[in-house]
């Protein structure tokens, strides 16, 4: 009898694991259904009306109110009219990031709060997948020297789960081009160098990637770009000089703690 009582309570244990497993596979296939369609949704109306301008104009903002404060909008704007559109929803929008037959294919978001797109979605909902992003010190309407465009490596190979491909080189000789469109002028860009990085404390020493925005001398341009391309996992052969300005993607990497994937990239047109 004690047997019986003892095996009774191991299934109702097993079962009660089973049913919280199946809850958890459940909700994360549905944030994942839900994830794809919102983006296919937004990929629709963005291509859809990609060729011509229309003047910008005001109205939009994320669920939550933190819409709207990303960006000086230049006098008599003409807006990409793929993008005006989403503009309207969301003024933290400032730009598009594709690549050609990968997932990547998203708005890019920026606002004062540099976390709140690791964890808001287009529309300021609470996602894990959140939306790609520039920090607030980027300026992606100038030609400054880089700014990076920061997104999570998800699992199911969304948002910048895809840019693991590239530590191939062959994958990298078939899709060797991004294109960013800012809200007003569309550009393509060259892969310079792909390598593998981290993020470094304060007191340590180290090539900090991610800090590089303006190179006011030939010597800060000449450091950041030998860096990136000592660290780089195979040669391009694309070179760079003073004057050329970059695009680079990071996402978490797992090579090693707070390990990063980083793909650099210069615009060509």
């Amino acid at each position: 009898m004690k047997k019986k009582k003892i095996l009774r309570l191991i299934r109702a244990v097993l079962l009660l694991c089973t049913i919280v497993c199946l809850v958890q596979v459940c909700r994360t296939y549905y944030l994942s259904f839900r994830h794809r369609q919102q983006q296919a949704a937004m990929g629709e109306r963005r291509w859809e009306n990609v060729q011509g301008t229309v003047e910008a104009s005001g109205g939009g903002a994320a669920e939550d109110g933190t819409a709207g404060e990303a960006m000086d909008i230049p006098p008599n704007p003409r807006m990409l009219s793929g993008l005006a559109d989403l503009y309207e929803e969301n003024h933290d929008l400032v730009g598009w990031l594709s690549i050609a037959d990968m997932k990547i294919d998203y708005p890019v978001m920026q606002c004062s709060d540099n976390d709140y797109y690791l964890s808001h979605d287009f529309y300021g909902r609470e996602d894990k997948y959140g939306c790609l992003f520039v920090k607030d010190i980027a300026d992606v309407n100038s030609p400054s020297d880089n700014f990076v465009i920061y997104g999570h490596n998800m699992k199911d190979g969304s948002m910048f789960g895809d840019l693991d491909l590239y530590k191939k080189e062959d994958f990298y000789r078939e899709h060797s081009t991004i294109r960013f469109d800012t809200l007003y002028e569309e550009r393509t860009y060259e892969i310079v160098a792909v390598f593998l990085s981290r993020v470094y404390d304060a007191e340590e020493d180290g090539f900090r990637y991610y800090d590089f925005y303006e190179a006011e001398t030939q010597e800060e341009f000449t450091y950041f770009y030998d860096n990136i391309k000592s660290a780089a996992l195979y040669e391009t052969g694309v070179t760079a000089e003073y004057g050329d300005t970059f695009l680079t993607l990071s996402t978490c990497a797992y090579h090693e703690e707070d390990g990063r994937l980083v793909v650099v990239a210069k615009r060509v047109e």
